[in-house]
């Protein structure tokens, strides 16, 4: 914990001096936990101990602590013990997997498995792959995890003529279209905010009606053919959507 200590004293360091020091303190913090330095749930050391080595007073620690918690980069404990949050970061600029997400934050993916059947597309799915509705896809419904803990529902739909049986698929979706060919090239996403519903708050340990940042995606292979139809329900504590903008 101590080289933790030091890469925040040296983020610090660097931060600009314009700002109130609980700001710079909250930033250097935050950049030593996207660093990968710790990985979720690591304790912090306390107030105390922060603020001596650092040679800052309690409250500016306690401030930078209240805002790294109001973003979800800390939780707090019973016994005010202060834990790495579990954040993750998903650029918007490029495909990747869940797991290829995770795996760049020094998280370990996992998944639990809900249903994975072949059925009749609902009208939905019908319009996102341009199937029509006597076709059959693959639908695959399954809690996605970090560390263990669940973070996200996932509900994929593949055509059965690219994926034709649910065993094809273990634990990664991607890995399985890969092996037959398959692996998407480009996506097109929507995004939008909903409510927990009561499932939902079941599956991923929140409360109903908690928000939810949900994704709608359409995956193509390179000569246009609609390969999959994605809808992901994140917790909207645990995960941050990245935007690179230039002029």
């Amino acid at each position: 914990m101590g080289e933790l200590i030091d890469l925040i004293g040296k983020e610090l360091g660097g931060t600009g001096s314009g700002l109130p020091l609980y700001k710079r303190l909250k930033t250097a913090i935050e950049a030593a936990i996207l660093s990968n330095a710790v990985k979720a749930g690591a304790v912090l050391p306390g107030e105390r101990v922060l603020a001596e080595t650092l040679s800052v007073s309690r409250v500016t620690v306690r401030k930078a602590f209240a805002l790294l918690e109001e973003e979800g980069f800390l939780h707090r404990r019973q016994g005010f013990k202060t834990e790495i949050g579990s954040r993750v970061e998903k650029s918007l600029a490029t495909l990747t997997s869940f797991s290829e997400d995770l795996l760049a934050r020094g998280l370990v993916p996992g998944c639990v498995w809900l249903s994975k059947q072949i059925v009749r597309p609902s009208p939905t799915e019908m319009m996102a792959l341009g199937v029509s509705g006597n076709s059959g896809v693959l639908r695959m419904k399954r809690i996605r995890t970090a560390d263990g803990a669940p973070i996200a529902i996932e509900i994929s739909a593949v055509p059965v003529r690219f994926l034709p049986s649910p065993d094809m698929v273990k634990n990664s979706l991607y890995e399985a279209l890969d092996g037959r060919g398959f692996l998407p090239q480009r996506a097109i996403q929507r995004m939008r905010s909903r409510a927990a519903s009561a499932e939902d708050g079941q599956h991923l340990h929140c409360e109903p009606g908690a928000p939810l940042l949900t994704t709608e995606r359409r995956c193509f292979l390179g000569d246009g053919q609609i390969v999959e139809y994605c809808e992901t329900r994140y917790k909207g504590d645990v995960y941050d959507f990245v935007f690179e903008l230039q002029r």
